[in-house]
């Protein structure tokens, strides 16, 4: 009982202790991410992000040097989130939270952010709803909204795709790209024919991928987590002849280079919505590729930019505040912050502190002796549609 009441109390006053960590020329990011578990790799790509970031731009900014203290929840658990946040703020006196790889984890930490008056930087987490849980909260990743309803008007007007039918794995994240492309593709003058909701650890296809093809729409849509799913699900529907030109998806099917590779031709004709992929050409992404090529021998992905420009936004709020730490400060001057990314200019909308970035179309194609992610169209400046007008 005196353990709860102190941490209660401790809460209660996490104003009055904002400016302890700079008193001590120090700015203390608490990083809350699955560090073990299924979503672990994630973790690490975000994490690799972060540390890329450091080691270009240096430990001091503003004169504050800059300090780690690193949480796991083990997986997608709110409750974990919230009681390491509370952690980080009372005991550890962080002036900053941020690292995000579920939802679940940023609505966990979200009231901590709120009462506590912390910056809160969503560096992954995808839900629209997240920033909307404290004024506090900015995000640097993206909302599937955002991506899903541009290309569900995309594939009408560009795939020439009438009759559309969707598979989604049976939960949040899944629900939210049936929702949000349907959306999209009805508004444009498409019509959904069928839909299905799958099991979120599904190893065998062959059922859901059968009744998809008994109904024969123009093309498939499909959202499911990445892993060794993405390999089954395209071969399902190899050997039921039904050709990737008619398959369509969020990035994550086509996203992991040994999951792309062990599909082989099975991938060829597979378009996707993403908002980056290493395969983006810029001179930015090149320089970005090769360092962290180089310091990791893999290749960056969505978690990997998400987390670095995350620190890109952190670093340059705290040069506009002088290092002013304090959440009021450093949300204040996140807001409409611009920049360049390795995924291409990015924008924090000032209403609603979520990004605003391109979404870029891409299809599998024939790259020297494999297949490869190209990109083949651009939609810019995209702003989640999911937010109240």
């Amino acid at each position: 009982m005196r353990r709860i009441a102190s941490t209660l109390a401790g809460v209660a006053a996490l104003v009055f202790a904002a400016t302890a960590a700079q008193a001590q020329g120090t700015v203390k990011i608490g990083l809350i991410m699955a560090y073990s578990g299924q979503f672990a790799d994630t973790a690490a790509q975000m994490d690799n992000g972060i540390k890329l970031w450091v080691k270009q731009h240096g430990d001091t900014v503003a004169g504050k040097k800059i300090v780690f203290i690193r949480k796991d929840t083990g997986g997608p658990n709110p409750d974990v989130a919230k009681r390491l946040a509370q952690e980080l703020v009372v005991r550890d006196k962080v002036d900053i939270l941020a690292g995000f790889t579920l939802t679940p984890e940023a609505l966990g930490a979200a009231g901590v952010s709120a009462e506590g008056k912390k910056l809160l930087v969503d560096m992954n987490a995808a839900t629209s709803v997240i920033t909307e849980k404290s004024p506090y909260i900015v995000r640097t990743a993206l909302t599937i909204p955002q991506l899903e309803y541009s290309f569900g008007k995309w594939v009408y007007a560009h795939g020439m795709k009438k009759k559309m039918y969707t598979m989604v794995a049976d939960y949040g994240p899944g629900i939210d790209a049936e929702t949000w492309f349907a959306k999209g593709f009805k508004e444009a003058g498409g019509e959904i024919v069928g839909s299905v909701r799958m099991p979120v650890a599904n190893p065998d296809f062959s059922a859901f991928v059968q009744r998809a093809k008994d109904i024969n729409p123009d093309g498939v849509f499909i959202f499911i987590p990445g892993g060794a799913q993405p390999v089954a699900i395209t071969k399902a529907f190899k050997e039921r002849g039904f050709p990737g030109d008619r398959i369509f998806g969020q990035g994550e099917i086509v996203m992991d280079d040994n999951a792309l590779k062990s599909m082989g031709d099975n991938a060829l004709g597979i378009r996707t919505v993403f908002h980056y992929g290493w395969e983006h050409k810029s001179k930015m992404n090149e320089a970005f590729v090769k360092a962290y090529v180089a310091e990791f021998k893999r290749h960056p992905d969505v978690f990997s930019v998400g987390a670095w420009d995350g620190m890109h936004l952190i670093y340059e709020a705290l040069k506009k505040t002088k290092g002013k730490a304090d959440g009021d400060s450093l949300i204040a001057a996140a807001k409409g912050m611009t920049w360049e990314s390795p995924r291409g200019p990015i924008a924090i909308d000032p209403q609603t502190r979520d990004i605003v970035q391109n979404v870029y179309i891409r299809k599998v194609e024939k790259v020297g002796s494999g297949v490869q992610n190209v990109e083949i169209d651009t939609i810019k400046d995209v702003k989640d549609p999911a937010h109240p007008k």
